[in-house]
């Protein structure tokens, strides 16, 4: 693992003006920002929080 988050667009941002994130998992933390602003505040979890919010998500929208 490397303490340089490698920053990638998620599968889940349309593209759109509004609604993009970008996901970074090669840290021992998950880390989760805005992709507009680079320099905007992390959203920093767990890989077992970032696992369960994901599975929640998924839930969510069946």
């Amino acid at each position: 693992m490397s303490s340089t988050p490698n920053w990638h667009k998620s599968s889940y941002s349309s593209g759109g003006a509004n609604d993009c994130v970008e996901v970074a998992t090669n840290t021992p933390r998950v880390l989760v920002r805005d992709t507009k602003l680079s320099a905007s505040p992390v959203i920093d979890a767990s890989p077992a929080a970032w696992v369960s919010l994901v599975e929640f998500a998924k839930r969510s929208n069946s």
